[in-house]
This record gives structure tokens, sequence and C-alpha cells, in this order.
């Protein structure tokens, strides 16, 4: 009788450590998630930032070797990313593609115009600046026209400002909420065990002596959850940029490091002070209060 007892107040203290372990689990596994969206935000939007392009429509008067020597300014130009020149036949194909259709025999000729394609950096895409580098370009004489789509890029900009800062406050605020949620599980796994701190407390053992134990399974605990976190932050991750390789996620190795040993540590010390607050308490009550 006293072993079945035995075997089952061993499951439930089993089931109990583990309930802790995913509780730590989950919770610094969704906190570390989102602190992968706040190292890697910048990147994506400067992703995003660089798909704007700047085209340049060239008179067809424009020498040959004018245009060669603009495509390759531009290409070392600390704005551009990449120049590419795009001659009116490959634009007529590619219209042509889009729409299904050959509109040069309604027109009999080919109206458009051999461009330049530029991509730009990230830190370059703002109205400023492309306007400067615009008017810069329209004083070559053999230049007919700059394109780029202004609005696109006061919305884009707006949205990326937005974005950060909403991002920012999710964060502080989901910090608040894991350390609110880890203490919650740790405060239960030690109010469980209450009579047996006060039993020692009473036979005369020091509030050091007691505490020790529940505060290094509990770390214990701890390490195991965050582990486990960062096995599935590092799954999410591999899987990210392996679906998206443009984005490099993986470029930034020390940032990342350090949100892992962020992660680690932080699952010591929020269960390393919710155990000790959680047993102090317990170990300052009156016999009686245990029952409430």
């Amino acid at each position: 009788m006293a072993s079945s007892f035995d075997q089952y107040q061993k499951r439930k203290l089993v089931s109990s450590y583990i309930s802790v372990v995913i509780s730590i689990a989950l919770v610094l596994f969704l906190l570390g998630c989102l602190g992968l969206l706040v190292i890697n935000s910048k990147k994506v939007a400067d992703h995003f930032k660089e798909q704007v392009v700047m085209t340049i429509y060239l008179n067809d008067t424009a020498k040959e070797v004018e245009v060669n020597q603009l495509q390759k300014s531009l290409a070392m130009a600390d704005y551009s990313k990449e120049a590419v020149y795009v001659s009116k036949e490959e634009a007529a194909e590619f219209m042509q593609g889009e729409t299904g259709e050959d509109f040069m025999d309604f027109v009999g000729y080919n109206p458009l115009k051999n461009s330049i394609d530029v991509y730009l950096r990230a830190d370059y895409v703002t109205t400023d600046q492309l306007s400067e580098i615009s008017t810069e370009l329209s004083t070559k004489d053999f230049i007919e026209e700059i394109r780029y789509d202004n609005d696109l890029v006061e919305l884009m900009n707006d949205n990326v400002k937005k974005i950060t800062f909403w991002v920012l406050i999710i964060s502080g605020l989901f910090t608040l909420i894991a350390v609110l949620l880890i203490n919650s599980s740790i405060r239960l796994a030690v109010y469980s065990k209450r009579f047996i701190i006060k039993t020692m407390q009473m036979v005369g053992a020091t509030k050091t002596f007691i505490r020790r134990p529940f505060v290094w399974q509990s770390v214990k605990l701890g390490i195991i959850g965050a582990i486990v976190a960062m096995i599935g932050m590092a799954v999410v991750l591999y899987y990210v940029n392996k679906s998206f390789p443009d984005l490099s996620l993986m470029e930034n190795t020390a940032l990342i490091g350090i949100l892992f040993l962020g992660i680690f540590f932080m699952g010591i010390i929020i269960t390393w002070i919710s155990t000790f607050i959680a047993t102090q308490r317990f170990l300052n009550l009156k016999t009686d209060q245990l029952y409430y």
C-alpha cells in the first residue's frame, strides 16, 4: 500500500516538473522568436526597400559609350546596389509577356526607350535622397526621364517606423508576461510543498538550508526549459532562413548568439528569483496560514 502511494506521489511530482518545464520552454520560445524578429527587423525592412527601382530612360540619340559609362558609374555609386541596362527590345518582350499581346503590331514600331534600372541600397530609399539623386542625374543631356514610385517610398518608410515602434512595445509587454507566467508556474510548484517547508523549519532547519534544494531544483528546470526553447528557436531560424535565403538571417551570428545566451540565462534568473520569493513567503507564514 505504501509502495503504491509512493509511486503515486512520484508520478505526481514528475508530472509537476514536466508542466513547469513545458511552461518555461513555451514562454521562453515565444520570447526568443520575438527577439529574433527584433534582431532581423531592420534586415527585413531593408530587403523590401531594396526592391524599389529607379528607372532612367535614355534618349535614342544616346551614344553607346555614354550609356556604358553611365551604367558603370551607377553600378559603382554608393547608393546603388545594382544597375541593369534594359534595351527597348527587352522591354518590348517583357510587355508582350505581361499582356499576352504584341502591341507593336498596332503601333507599327517600338515606342519604348532604352533604360537603366538602378536597385538602390536601403539607406538611400528616402524621398530626399531619391530627389537628390534624380536631380544630379538629370543634368546629363542623353537622359530623357527618371522615374521611381515616390508614394510607395513614403508609405514604406512610414510603415517601417510604425512597425518598429510596435514591435518594441510588444517585446516589452511580452517580457513582462513571460516573467509573470514563469513566476506563477514556480509558485504553484513550491505551493504543493509548503507543508514540507514548514515541517523542516519547525525541526530547526535554517531558511537558507530549506531554500537551497528548492532553488537548485527550479534552476535545473529552468535550464531544461531554456534548452528546449533554444532548440525550438534554432529549428524556426533554420527553416525561415531556408525559405527566405535572400534575407540572410544567419549572417548576424554574434547577435543571434547573444540572444540564445540571453534566453538561457533568463530561464535561470527568473526561476531562481521566483523560487526564492515563493519559498520566502511560505517560510514567513504561520502554520495555520498554510491552509489558506
